[in-house]
């Protein structure tokens, strides 16, 4: 996660009206994009592009990490947007 969505989800933890609005965009039929136009209303902006972005440095980052032996990620850990939840609402 890049520091706006660690921001957001720090705000979120701390207030429950932030966290409410955020989980609510997981019903909109458009999830990732009702969310990032959320964070950005909460002053949080975040893209479509930076949340897909995310997901595939990190992933990229974790493979090129062991030299070679990695072919593929593990499963959802490329995903900054159900990281995000996951941190959330564990």
């Amino acid at each position: 996660m890049n520091e706006t969505l660690n921001r957001l989800l720090i705000a979120a933890l701390h207030d429950e009206n932030i966290k409410s609005a955020l989980i609510a965009t997981k019903t909109a039929d458009d999830p990732s994009a009702a969310f990032c136009e959320c964070a950005t209303r909460l002053g949080y902006p975040v893209t479509l592009g930076e949340l897909f972005g995310m997901a595939e440095e990190f992933n990229a980052a974790m493979l090129r990490s062991v030299n070679g032996g990695g072919v593929e990620g593990p499963e959802g850990w490329d995903d900054a947007y159900d990281m995000f939840f996951a941190a959330l609402e564990d």
